[in-house]
């Protein structure tokens, strides 16, 4: 039988693959790339440019709407345009910023949570504060996942093409403890999937999965240790923890701020292994976790004995929140990318929390929920963007609601 092959899509007019353009780009956009436009209006998203400099920008792939190309030639630089650390900058899709100075970054990440508010959410970006930037915008980066090479082992990452392992012996943005651990991994992991490290300076603890023969330190750990916001986490291979301990940090506390100071029930929808659910659970009689992960709800089971007025519910959120027996008054949001399914936003305006509190890592989708919510009831009071990936075009959000009429039925 043979393969169907993809059919070609050819867009009268349009640029084709391969074909150079010399474009200015205007603005960063969500992801990292700029936007620019072509003479007949078309929109090109440009890697590794800089808004205001013009370049040329080799056409990789071809959108019915959009258009694809990387930066070949900088003819005219931006100021903010500085030389990238990394000798792998372009070739690893890693980071996508290393090209622009930090204060640009920042600047870049605030207008994009600017830009998304106005453009899918209608709403007022005045809510928006200054992005927390982070004190060392390199080696924070403290949980990696590396490919393997089968022939000779090498450990790296895949090309941004897709193409190829890059072997690598050093990463700008990996915390120096795992730098360490990287030329002593090369040539170890033939026969490996990926080769997994994670590290928390604070307790020392590390986690090397899968079990590698033949190196010199302890490797298939289980768990690890985490320390976050004066408590501290178990957390498993498969279980998700913030990778940048001092943004971390900093999120505890806006997310502390945002919190009422006492409360009766806090549900911790998205609750992870725990984490504030354990750290606020001195502000509340009661708190409700609910976690989808099997492997992230047992490190859960763990964490909460150093907090026994947290109750753990283990499942889909959009199935147990609708289903709570006392209504919140105050609920805290922090879902994957997707963003919140609309049975979870209409089980918060049906409850009437007076406060939620909703942390994203995906502007768009925290838009679309905000504007649900906002006409569900609630007043947006603010949303701080906070730079968890500095170098990279990922973006964190806190952002507070309230219920805009707390004695209306």
């Amino acid at each position: 039988m043979s393969r169907r092959r993809r059919k070609q899509v050819v867009i009268e007019g349009a640029p084709q693959p391969g074909e150079v353009l010399t474009l200015r780009p205007e603005s960063i956009v969500f992801g990292g790339a700029a936007l620019a436009r072509m003479e007949d209006g078309r929109i090109v998203f440009v890697s590794y440019a800089a808004p205001g400099e013009l370049v040329e920008a080799t056409v990789e792939r071809v959108h019915a709407d959009y258009i694809e190309a990387v930066t070949t030639k900088v003819i005219e630089p931006s100021p903010d345009r500085v030389e990238p650390p990394c000798p792998l900058f372009g070739e690893c899709g890693g980071c996508q910023l290393q090209h622009l100075a930090y204060p640009a970054q920042l600047a870049a990440k605030e207008a994009v949570v600017r830009e998304q508010l106005r453009r899918i959410g209608h709403l007022d970006d005045g809510v928006v504060r200054p992005i927390v930037g982070a004190e060392n915008p390199w080696a924070y980066r403290n949980h990696l996942r590396f490919s393997t090479g089968k022939k000779y082992g090498d450990v790296g990452f895949i090309s941004r093409r897709g193409r190829g392992l890059l072997k690598v012996d050093h990463c700008p943005i990996a915390e120096p403890f795992v730098n360490e651990l990287l030329p002593k991994l090369q040539g170890h992991g033939a026969g490996l999937h990926q080769v997994q490290v994670r590290y928390n300076a604070t307790t020392g603890s590390y986690l090397v999965t899968p079990p590698i023969p033949g190196v010199d330190f302890e490797t298939g750990q289980k768990w690890y240790i985490e320390e976050l916001g004066g408590k501290r986490f178990q957390v498993s291979a498969s279980a998700f923890f913030q990778v940048n301990s001092a943004q971390a940090e900093q999120m505890v506390r806006l997310v502390g701020e945002a919190l009422p100071e006492r409360g009766r029930l806090l549900v911790d929808a998205f609750a992870g292994v725990g984490t504030f659910a354990v750290i606020f659970a001195d502000r509340f009689d009661r708190v409700t976790a609910i976690e989808e992960s099997h492997s992230a709800a047992k490190d859960a089971l763990v964490n909460l004995e150093q907090a026994p007025n947290v109750e753990m519910r283990m499942g889909k959120v959009e199935s147990i929140l609708p289903l709570l027996e006392i209504p919140p008054d105050a609920v805290l949001l922090d879902p994957p990318r997707p963003g919140c399914l609309p049975e979870v936003l209409e089980a918060i305006i049906r409850f009437r929390p007076t406060t939620v509190v909703y942390v994203s890592c995906n502007p768009a989708t925290l838009a679309r929920d905000l504007r649900i919510l906002v006409d569900g009831g609630y007043t947006l009071e603010s949303v701080t963007p906070l730079d968890m990936f500095p170098q990279t075009g990922h973006i964190e959000c806190v952002a507070k609601l309230e219920l805009a009429d707390p004695g209306a039925a």
